[in-house]
């Protein structure tokens, strides 16, 4: 029943389940004999650390195959399908150790081995090391996808030939949105208290088995309290090592957790809320010292695409993947808040509206049938600031503006534009409320919509397996994305995938693909051969480029991208100019509660969203917002994930004029009254003012500081 079930079905206890895995176990031994179903359910068994089915597991903790195992090895790989976490050698290790003895000892009693064997392989060392590659250590979330697009594409046989996937992840980049995302995560939790200790463990003589049962979480380390003083604690770490937590290693300033939104005042002294016994968290700072932490009940993900073509670069979809492997990159659905609004901004741009078209922000009341209640929708604050530009609206988050917006185009025409720009909108509802981010999407959702504004309006797919090689270094899968360029040749929008990455010779870039290798591998083989993967890739031909289709015109594009600079500028993405860049754009998104935290930006280079929430939706705190909670992680991210990279500014497309405007009507003036630059289409162009010539004069050069 357990091969029914991984093989073909969910892990959900539901009734209709169980019931159609029963079928299929009596269906699948009526078609295949013991000795074939074994073989499957070997194959298919998740034992850990991205390793499915024994040989993977031989290679992974061993970096041998199955038939090359100890008789020890073998027994502690056995032990691993019943808990693959609890006995893992490499975490637990004693566990994992005091479980192969137990097969051992089965395995003499059952006289299938004799007791020298026996005594000989209870006495062996055990020698388990992780033995996958580096980028694995920080994409579990990206493995578990792989796993299972290859099983899509080829069924149970990936398990069995040796197969090698290669993603689009970037393995520093990866590295570096990890980090970001746990980092934003703890800083969020120091925000809201300290919530006390995980378990208390009176009897001292199982503080040694309790730490070795516990698995670190991120860079979260177990660690029991040994003793007590007004202004330190005496530790005992995983290793087993005592330690001093200092007063001012997280002690000092210390306030508990009382509600989502309140703390209390900083504790006087450690006496006060710890106790000899208790198992806490700990985080090592670079110089190995420690201070006082906990493992975080919120949650988040990060996602980040390349523009060009949609390749997924970066994939968190969690603190971390042994604590819960929901992926909320791909599976959460969840509001966006104002995260979805330059959707609409966009729309709006391309039917007419102009970045100086006035809306009203002002009070707006409801009644529909479809609401339990009479809707009086608000900004943030409670005020209202009367007629107001669109750009105005946008980079200051104005909901009744978006409200007031989404009502003037109508709903066919936004969902005509929102099905334009790649998003699924036969399940979204007619309501206004859609203005403010109402309907729930993926956070790659989100992402991919952003991807689009960083390239000009072109809408790519993202995609994460790029190749997969059998063993014998044959190139059996290659994707084929198609790519931001019409026509695709030539400018610098439609650079070749040769021409963007440089000019490194050949030999560095396969070395620089190879340490980006996200490998999920079965039984390798001794054919197997990563020379030959070499061989393969240098003599692979290009890919032809196709063209994806366009999202928006170029000057929509613009349009929208200038308006969403303008967040980062002088609207609520301001943490951003920190980053000294001026082709950053984005929006923040904050939902009612608040309960979903978001910001997405993006340069030319590198699309990215950062989601933060609670996976039951619950309230973040009623001081968390995007801005907060959110931009901070895509902060961290892109701040590493560009520092090499060159701005890139926009060119100013044709059909695209400035001209100078009344910011508070939004209509043209005279080129000697006072105003501020808008950008326009040519054909969108405000009426000159009554007794001026027609136009603007060519020789006005704006200001920096009289634009918008």
């Amino acid at each position: 029943m357990q091969v029914a079930r991984n093989f073909f079905l969910h892990k959900r206890k539901e009734f209709t389940r169980k019931f159609n895995e029963i079928l299929l176990a009596f269906r699948i031994e009526e078609e295949l004999t013991k000795k074939e179903i074994l073989s499957l359910y070997a194959n298919k068994m998740f034992l850990g650390k991205t390793a499915y089915g024994f040989a993977a597991a031989a290679q992974v903790y061993y970096g041998k195959n199955l038939s090359d195992l100890s008789l020890a090895q073998i027994a502690m790989i056995a032990g691993l399908p019943k808990a693959p976490s609890a006995y893992n050698p490499i975490r637990n290790p004693i566990r994992a150790t005091q479980r192969r003895d137990w097969i051992l000892g089965r395995m003499l009693k059952l006289a299938s081995i004799s007791e020298p064997q026996y005594l000989a392989a209870v006495a062996e060392i055990d020698t388990a090391t992780y033995h996958g590659s580096a980028s694995e250590l920080d994409s579990p979330y990206v493995a578990e996808m792989v796993r299972q697009e290859v099983i899509q594409k080829f069924g149970a046989q990936a398990y069995t030939e040796g197969y090698t996937a290669i993603t689009t992840v970037d393995s520093a980049m990866q590295t570096n949105g990890v980090k970001a995302l746990q980092a934003g995560i703890l800083a969020y939790d120091r925000r809201h208290g300290y919530r006390g200790a995980e378990d208390s463990i009176e009897d001292a003589s199982l503080w040694a088995p309790r730490l070795n049962d516990t698995p670190s979480v991120g860079p979260l380390e177990p660690a029991i309290v040994i003793a007590v003083a007004n202004d330190r604690l005496n530790l005992m770490t995983k290793n087993l090592d005592v330690t001093t937590l200092n007063w001012r290693d997280g002690l000092k300033d210390l306030r508990l957790y009382k509600s989502v939104n309140s703390r209390s005042a900083p504790i006087k002294s450690a006496l006060d809320i710890f106790n000899v016994g208790d198992l806490i968290r700990v985080q090592r700072n670079p110089d190995k010292s420690i201070f006082l932490s906990q493992l975080p009940k919120v949650q988040s993900a990060l996602v980040a695409l390349d523009p060009f073509n949609g390749a997924i670069r970066t994939l968190v979809g969690g603190f971390d993947y042994d604590q819960s492997r929901f992926n909320r990159v791909n599976l959460a659905k969840r509001q966006p808040g104002s995260n979805f609004k330059p959707f609409i901004y966009a729309t709006a741009l391309n039917s007419g509206f102009t970045p100086a078209s006035i809306i009203n922000d002002a009070p707006i009341v409801f009644d529909d049938f479809k609401l339990e209640d009479t809707w009086r929708p608000e900004n943030d604050g409670g005020k209202f600031y009367g007629p107001t530009r669109l750009r105005e609206a946008l980079y200051r988050s104005r909901n009744v503006v978006s409200i007031r917006l989404l009502r003037r185009m109508g709903f066919d025409r936004t969902f005509q534009g929102l099905q334009s720009f790649g998003f699924n909108t036969s399940d979204m509802p007619s309501d206004l409320s859609l203005a403010l981010g109402s309907y729930a999407l993926t956070p790659l959702e989100i992402a991919t919509g952003y991807a689009m504004l960083a390239n000009n309006g072109f809408k790519v797919t993202p995609y994460l397996l790029d190749k997969i090689i059998d063993r014998d270094g044959n190139v059996i899968f290659q994707a084929s994305p198609e790519v931001a360029c019409d026509p695709c040749s030539g400018t610098p929008e439609t650079l070749t995938l040769e021409q963007r990455s440089g000019d490194l010779a050949v030999e560095e870039q396969l070395e620089k693909l190879f340490s980006d290798i996200s490998q999920t591998t079965a039984n390798n083989g001794k054919d197997y051969s990563w020379e030959s993967i070499k061989q393969s890739l240098k003599t692979l031909p290009l890919t032809e480029f196709k063209p994806a289709p366009r999202a928006m015109d170029p000057q929509t594009a613009f349009l929208i991208d200038s308006m969403l600079k303008d967040v980062i500028l002088r609207g609520t993405g301001r943490k951003a100019k920190n980053l000294n860049r001026a082709d950053l754009a984005g929006k923040t998104g904050t939902t009612n509660g608040p309960r979903d935290a978001w910001f997405s930006g993006y340069s030319p280079h590198l699309a990215a969203t950062a989601w933060v929430g609670f996976d039951d939706s619950s309230t973040i705190g009623r001081n968390e917002y995007g801005g907060s909670a959110a931009l901070p992680i895509w902060i961290d991210f892109m701040a590493s994930a560009l520092a090499d990279k060159p701005e890139i500014i926009r060119p100013q497309p044709n059909e695209i004029v400035t001209v100078k405007i009344d910011p508070i009507t939004g209509k043209r003036v005279t080129p000697d009254q006072p105003g501020i630059f808008e950008y326009f289409k040519t054909k969108n162009l405000p009426e000159a003012p009554q007794g001026s010539a027609e136009g603007a004069k060519s020789d006005q050069n704006p200001l920096p500081d009289d634009i918008f």
